[in-house]
């Protein structure tokens, strides 16, 4: 699989460039924003570089320990290590954007960053939704096959799902961005949003774009339903497995773990679906920047705190590394 995604994946990224440039006339778009500001706003520019200021070191922090501490090698933590390179990567997508255009009052962006926003945004989410599953099934197997872990969970199949997971999102991306970019707009190319997303970009367009929203819809059944399917149905045997043992502290914590980590998951996916798959008829510019900020910007910080930081492996290995660089530090 490495072979195949490194000689289509330049390719498809050419032919990406090659219709940004030539099947594309428009000088640029203008981003209205999430509150259609007019002006800069210190506020608000603040605020946002915060939020991405405190998602990116949590899920960098996640990344340094997995990294430093050998316990914490194992599939679980390799899969978690993904997750937060995914969050990170997609705040860095987003925000740095939104920010400027907070702080100098300029919304305006290229054909070319409007389709890499896009590009990005898709293979990050979609990579997301995959992982996700990935993880759920992790779970499923820890605690309803825990003697049969190592051969389940093997470093290879581990390795498959991750590659499968940036593979199939990246495919996704691609395609809706290349799609998106290569109908002619209106002479309005105001985008209602806070960055370039397909659906409110492709309003915009001067063509009939019927066959591409259905193309769009089918492509969020298999990118969105899907793997919400396995999530759930990998966290309702988990939860039968654990009641079947009667012990009460074991129904506790998982109970525990499962809302936590369903939480996340209902409010990645439910923004998603929101976005991807509501009736055009049902659509409103307002209801989607509020709902795309959830997904964009706010589950990259509750990702490391879910999943990551309230782990009692991750606190542990997290006192060692500040026991150590506390003892460099008085060195």
């Amino acid at each position: 699989m490495v072979k195949i995604l490194s000689s289509i994946y330049p390719f498809a990224v050419l032919l990406f460039f090659e219709i940004l440039e030539n099947g594309n006339t428009t000088s640029g778009f203008i981003l209205l924003g999430l509150f259609n500001h007019t002006e800069a706003h210190p506020f608000l520019f603040v605020m946002v570089l915060t939020i991405a200021f405190t998602s990116l070191l949590g899920n960098a922090l996640m990344l340094l320990l997995i990294h430093q501490e050998p316990h914490l090698r194992t599939a679980m933590y390799f899969l978690l290590s993904q997750l937060s390179l995914m969050d990170m990567m997609l705040v860095s997508t987003i925000v740095p954007k939104m920010a400027a255009d907070y702080l100098t009052g300029k919304k305006s962006i290229s054909p070319a960053g409007c389709g890499l926003q896009i590009f990005f945004l898709l293979t990050l989410g979609g990579g997301e939704c995959f992982l996700l599953a990935a993880m759920s099934y992790d779970r499923y197997v820890a605690v309803c096959h825990p003697l049969q872990y190592p051969v389940l969970m093997s470093p290879q199949l581990c390795l498959r799902m991750t590659l499968g997971s940036w593979f199939l999102g990246a495919a996704d991306g691609l395609m809706q961005a290349a799609t998106t970019l290569s109908f002619p707009f209106c002479s309005a190319h105001e985008i209602d949003h806070f960055f370039c997303e397909a659906p409110t970009v492709v309003r915009l367009a001067c063509a009939d774009i019927s066959v591409f929203e259905y193309v769009m819809y089918i492509c969020c059944v298999l990118m969105l339903l899907v793997p919400l399917s396995l999530i759930l149905t990998s966290y309702s045997l988990i939860l039968t497995a654990v009641l079947q043992k009667r012990s009460r502290e074991a129904c506790k914590k998982a109970f525990a773990t499962c809302s936590s980590h369903l939480a996340v998951v209902g409010l990645f996916y439910g923004a998603a679906i929101f976005t991807y798959m509501r009736p055009k008829s049902y659509r409103s510019a307002n209801h989607d920047k509020v709902v795309s900020a959830f997904y964009t910007i706010f589950t990259p910080v509750l990702n490391p705190l879910i999943y990551s930081l309230r782990n009692r492996e991750v606190k542990g290995a997290l006192r060692k590394c500040m026991g150590q660089w506390a003892a460099l530090s008085h060195n």
